[in-house]
Parts: structure tokens; sequence; C-alpha cells
């Protein structure tokens, strides 16, 4: 928004300006929602919580060289004169913020995708911009600003010049992506998969396949649903006025061959030959999916992909006392589990150890999603399994390897030490309220301490 004045923010976010910025300022260059990182050029927001209206720390970000703030009427008010800087008030500072950020989209003009999915939406979103960034300038939502909070922030980070705008989008209900993308008005949309997960709120996998298919339903016409081939829940969704690209063994974009890091795809009848830094292959069918949506967007990808995934997703710890310890702990649900098991199972070249915590809002078939985990554990070689809360227990139901339950993070931090063994891969993964990063700190601990 560098360069927009103070009446063209307010203009765009349905605000009323309260008080102007100095007149040698240019427009704010991104929007903050935390008056702790607010700094000379940010335009903090202060959004209204349960409790607490956040717009009570207006006069900080001020304080603190911020170029203005966006908070409610009232706000506004007692933020007079606190510091230099632009003050817009709204009625609901959250939808102005969501405004702002439409109305800098449609000044970018920047070719946006929306990614979203069960598993996997963040490896793809970062895949895709790994991809795009060498042909076109391209900005991708940091870290998880995937909500209807930290999408508008992504949106309102891009530069003047930004060329391709790659946006994760995160639901746990009904109608989330359809407000995402609405703001995003992208012009292509990935499904990367469809799963069980949010049942606790949305009672079958029909209804996650509607609720991500929003992204498809509400999408301009004339764009491309990148979708994975053979998907039965998504195909009541698809329309005749958007192009559809499937993705995945029988798609239209395809892996051809495989060998070690080189890929080739088959992408609708374009050889793309790409050097891979990773071998699972749940990454490389998200690659696929990611050079569909390129395609979409005008961009034949090629060569090496320098891609950085976020953190705690599939990392590779590699420890002096030869334990590889495999940090997937950011999240989990079924899908995802039964997958970075059988990448364990064909990754490990000594024991297979895995630390497997709670999945949460898996409503009513909670224990039998573990019992099944438990399972798919078993069949694929695990030879020991260390479980972590009430739920994750269940998983020892159905497997007869070596087996410990704990009942927290800090209980599993403190065993594993005495159970791993020098050549043993460890897999750490739960759903993120467990906080499982505990367990791999440990590990890594312990051989530190050792010398190993």
């Amino acid at each position: 928004m560098i360069g927009w004045s103070p009446e063209r923010v307010a203009e765009a976010a349905g605000a009323r300006l309260v008080q102007p910025a100095p007149a040698e300022t240019h427009g704010p260059s991104r929007a903050v929602v935390d008056s702790r990182e607010a700094g000379p050029g940010d335009l903090f927001v202060g959004l209204r919580g349960r409790h607490h209206d956040g717009g009570r720390f207006a006069p900080q970000a001020l304080a603190a060289g911020a170029w203005g703030t966006l908070t409610g009427e009232e706000a506004a008010e007692a933020a007079r004169c606190a510091a230099p800087g632009a003050l817009l008030a709204a009625d609901d500072p959250l939808g102005a913020l969501q405004r702002l950020a439409r109305e800098w989209r449609r000044e970018l003009g920047a070719k946006t995708i929306g990614v979203t999915g069960s598993t996997g939406k963040t490896s793809t979103k970062d895949i895709l911009a790994a991809l795009l960034a060498p042909q076109v300038r391209t900005v991708a939502s940091p870290a998880n600003l995937n909500t209807e909070i930290g999408l508008p922030l992504a949106v309102l980070g891009a530069p003047a010049g930004t060329e391709a705008l790659v946006l994760e989008m995160a639901m746990r209900g009904p109608e989330q992506i359809a407000e995402l993308t609405a703001i995003a008005r992208p012009d292509a949309g990935v499904i990367v998969n469809v799963g069980p997960v949010h049942l606790e709120l949305l009672g079958s996998v029909e209804a996650v396949a509607a609720a991500k298919a929003e992204l498809i339903r509400d999408m301009p016409a004339g764009g491309t649903a990148v979708v994975p081939a053979g998907e039965p829940l998504l195909e009541p969704h698809l329309r005749d006025d958007l192009e559809v690209v499937t993705f995945g063994e029988g798609g239209d974009v395809r892996l051809a061959e495989v060998d070690c890091e080189r890929a080739v795809v088959d992408a609708r009848g374009e050889r793309v030959e790409l050097e891979l830094p990773f071998a699972q292959s749940y990454n490389r069918l998200n690659t696929l999916a990611a050079v569909a949506a390129a395609q979409a967007v005008g961009v034949t990808p090629g060569g090496r992909v320098e891609v950085a995934f976020s953190a705690h997703r599939g990392d590779r710890i590699d420890l002096p006392n030869r334990v590889a310890v495999i940090d997937d702990c950011y999240n989990a649900n079924p899908m995802s589990m039964r997958a970075a098991l059988d990448e364990l199972a064909v990754s490990a070249s000594g024991r297979r150890v895995a630390v497997l915590g709670d999945m949460l809002e898996l409503g009513d078939g909670e224990r039998h999603f573990h019992q099944e985990v438990g399972a798919h554990a078993a069949g694929h070689g695990i030879d020991l399994l260390v479980t972590v809360g009430p739920l994750a227990a269940a998983m020892l139901d159905a497997f007869d390897g070596e087996g410990h339950a704990v009942a927290d993070a800090g209980e599993a931090a403190a065993l594993l030490p005495e159970l791993v063994e020098p050549g043993d891969t460890v897999l750490v993964k739960a759903s993120r309220g467990v906080g499982l990063e505990v367990v791999a700190q440990a590990l890594a601990q312990e051989t530190g301490e050792d010398g190993g």
C-alpha cells in the first residue's frame, strides 16, 4: 500500500479518517494486529475479542512509529494526539481489514492462487511459491497466516509489483473458505485433498469436502480448479465455467519418471523436469498439485526447486549418535498420520520409532480413528510406538509391537531418551495442541549432553 494516502486507505477499508498522517509520510507498507510488532510504516489494526478491545493499544503502536491505526470509534477517539499518525475508525475493524485487503489485491493485479486441503496445504503452498519465484515476483502466505485474520495480513504484506500471490486457506467450519475466497478472488484454486478433519464441527467427510469446495463454488468464472484425480467427494462441486485440472495417478498432471531427486512430470502433455530436494511420496504428490497451479497462471516450472518448508512439517534432524528425528509435530489427522508412517516405513534404515499424540477434533469416531492409525503402524513395520495423550492410547489396541502410553509431551520427552538406540529413526507427530516439539528437543539435548 506504499503510496496510498490516508484518505484512500480509509475509503478502501470503509473507515472514517479521524486524524491524518503527517504529510511527508508514505502509505503503510503492511498491516499488523499485534501492537508489539508495530513499527515505522505499519498500520496497526486493533481487533475486538470476546473480552478485550485490541484498539486500546493504538497509542503504543503510534509511539513505536506506526504509520497509523485502524480501530473502533471509541479507541480512535481515545488515541487522538497520542502521537503523530493516521487514525482510522470503523464499526467492525476486522471487516475493514478484510475490505482493505480485497482492494489491495485488486490494485496489485497479481495472479492469485488459493490453496486449501485437509493435509499438506502449507507444504503445497511452499512448493508452489518455489516453482513460481524464479520466473515471476512471488509472495506467499508467511507461516500459517491462513485465517480470516491471517489471509488479509498476507495480502497486505505483498509489495507493489507482486506478480503472483499464493494464499493458504484454512477452515474449521462452513463458509470460512468462502470468506477467504471473497477476499482473495483467486485465479486458480487448489484443493490438495479431502480427509477426516474437524469432524467435531462438520460431522462427516462429505461436509468437509463441501466446506473445502467453497473455494471452487465462489471462484470467479474462467478460473482454474486444481483437484486430486479420482476424488468422488469433489465431483458434485465442480463447475462448468471453470477449467478443472486433476493431479496424481491417472490425472492431467502426473509423475512420468522419478529417480532419487529427479522427477519428470507430464503436465497436460507438457514435459516438466524438476530436481526435488525431498523424496517423500506425499510431497511429490503436493508437487504435482503445485505444477498444475503454476501452469494455470501461465508459468511452466523447471530445474531445481529451492523450497524452505515451514517449521515442524517433516523436518529431518540427524543427531550425532546416528539417531534421525522426523519433526512433523505441527499438526495431525488420520490422513497425514498414515502418510507419515508410510514414509517412515520406507525411509528408515534402522528401527522405526513412532511417537504419536492425540489427533483432535475428530468427533464421535475419534477412538476408531486412533485405532486405525495403530493398525496402520503395525502393518507398516513400526518397531516401537509411544502414544501421547488419552486419545492416542487407543492406537495400542491395534498395535502388536513394543508400545508405551504416556499422558503428555513432558512424559514422552523424559521417556524417549531411555528407549531410543543409535541408528533409530524417530517420527514425532500429533495435533498442534499436544506440543510434541519438546520430544525432538529432548532427544537433541540428550545427544548434546552425552556428546554421542
